[in-house]
Formats: structure tokens, sequence, C-alpha cells
């Protein structure tokens, strides 16, 4: 079963096209859904992306990149 990962593309507290790449970096074959998520306070104080289903949320896009590594399948 593959990874899937949902991403805002109007997240005002990381990049977009940064996040886009790096989770692409982390599995190439993840189904990557883009869109608001309608999480907009908190997307605006932390870098967040949903992984098969959870919410992660941290400070910063390498922080939440090393969160998502444990939900990896």
């Amino acid at each position: 079963m593959a990874n899937k990962f949902w991403i805002c593309s109007k997240c005002k507290h990381m990049s977009f096209k940064n996040m886009k790449a790096k989770l692409m970096k982390l599995d190439p074959e993840a189904e990557l859904k883009i869109g608001c998520k309608s999480y907009c306070g908190p997307c605006s104080r932390y870098a967040f992306v949903y992984v098969n289903g959870r919410y992660l949320t941290a400070p910063t896009e390498d922080e939440v990149l090393e969160k998502v590594k444990k939900y990896l399948k």
C-alpha cells in the first residue's frame, strides 16, 4: 500500500514547492494531494503535513519531515 501525503498550496509557514519536492524525495511512489485543508490557524504558525491520515506539525519544514519518516509505510 502506497503512502499518502496531503499538503496545502496556500500554507503561509512553509514553502509549498520545497515541501512537495522533499516529500517526493522521501517516497517517489507516494500519492500527493494538494489543496486547502481548512487549518489556516495552525498553518500560519507551523509546518504541517497529513501522512497516511495523520496530521503532523512542527516549527520548521525539516522538523516535520523527521516526523513524517516515522509514519511511512
